[in-house]
């Protein structure tokens, strides 16, 4: 399960309608980052055939499944400060994050 703040899914919204699309939140976890794995989001229009949809407030998330090994229970926040606005990722599974908050190690050796 994803959980979106209601700061997450305004932007997300925002971003929607920015781009005049309606389309899917892809989150993805790669390999990279300062702390071993990193998040990846981006807008996309179709669902692969691996793929977990979850519905929070008329965004839908999709996420590949095995990305989603990774980020089971994760809460996706936004939030802006002084240097800027942002989304932050609070994830149970990660056992250390960078100072960026986009960056994360967990303590499997899988790989994705």
């Amino acid at each position: 399960m994803i959980h979106l703040s209601q700061a997450a899914i305004s932007e997300i919204g925002r971003l929607q309608l920015k781009q005049q699309s309606n389309a899917l939140l892809r989150l993805t976890i790669k390999q990279g980052g300062c702390s071993g794995w990193f998040y990846d989001m981006s807008f996309d229009e179709t669902v692969k055939t691996d793929d977990r949809v979850f519905n929070s407030s008329g965004i839908k998330v999709v996420i590949d499944d095995e990305s989603f090994n990774y980020v089971n229970g994760l809460a996706l926040d936004y939030s802006e400060d002084l240097m800027g606005g942002g989304f932050r990722f609070h994830n149970p599974q990660a056992i250390a994050t960078c100072g960026c908050g986009n960056s994360f190690s967990i303590a499997t050796s899988s790989h994705v």
